[in-house]
């Protein structure tokens, strides 16, 4: 074992180990105790990813005005660059302060992973005995009724669509020019849309397959934690940046706008 992963071992995988530990002892079920620890968990982290969705959300307000600045100095990318830098200062945003919250909370999802994967042999070994039934669920296997990795899939699908831009262009180059260049430059500006739209819209689906692939193959256990953070980071974005795309997408369910 490197120092890295002594590091973790000690800082993270310990810890939680001994507080899942608790918190099935205390509430005398595996499930519950995985809603609480990640409920705990997500909540400690608020600190770290508050400041991110509100960043997050203060570029996609000002995504018109980095569009006007591309239009104003086009051709000029050092111009572009250094318009688009005063504009985040004005508005006190830091473009790489959204790293290390992602740093962190993927360090912090392996530990889990890693103790939500081995607890019940682990604990086991301490003379723990540990109900691994949860409702109709075993949570030290796989869920093969397909339950626990759609409701996975089906909230990672809910959460990708409020994270993802609104579905609205924005047309640098005018569309109603007779010139055969700006014609060509409005094509290309038509195609590199289409492309951005089209691999956005193939990450959407993406996440939530491999989501559900992940929760059918790994322990139910962790299905449940990845459902509990999936609604935890729901009503989080929800209550910062508000339903984000996922209103154009609702609106575009035939059934549900019927008249």
């Amino acid at each position: 074992m490197n120092q890295f992963q002594l590091f973790v071992q000690t800082i993270l995988i310990h810890p939680i180990f001994e507080v899942l530990r608790f918190l099935t002892i205390q509430t005398g079920n595996f499930g519950v105790a995985i809603v609480l620890l990640t409920v705990l968990m997500r909540t400690i982290l608020v600190p770290f990813t508050l400041p991110t969705l509100r960043s997050q959300k203060k570029m996609r307000d000002l995504k018109p005005k980095i569009d006007e600045l591309k239009k104003k100095h086009k051709g000029d990318a050092k111009k572009i660059q250094q318009a688009q830098m005063e504009l985040f200062k004005a508005h006190n945003i830091n473009p790489l302060s959204g790293c290390l919250p992602y740093i962190v909370q993927f360090i912090v999802l392996i530990a889990l992973y890693n103790v939500l994967r081995n607890f019940v042999a682990n604990a086991a070994a301490i003379g723990m005995n540990v109900q691994s039934s949860f409702f109709m669920f075993d949570l030290s296997k796989p869920d093969h009724s397909l339950i626990i990795p759609i409701i996975a899939a089906v909230s990672q699908l809910v959460l990708s669509l409020m994270i993802l831009p609104g579905a609205e262009k924005h047309d640098l180059i005018p569309n109603n020019s007779k010139k055969k260049s700006v014609q060509k430059a409005n094509e290309k500006e038509t195609d590199t849309q289409e492309m951005a739209e089209t691999m956005q819209k193939q990450m959407v689906f993406m996440m939530p397959i491999m989501t559900g692939i992940i929760s059918y193959q790994f322990p139910a256990g962790l299905g449940i934690y990845w459902i509990t953070t999936t609604a935890y980071s729901i009503i989080q974005q929800w209550m910062v940046s508000g339903p984000g795309a996922l209103t154009d997408y609702w609106k575009k369910i035939p059934f549900i706008n019927r008249t």
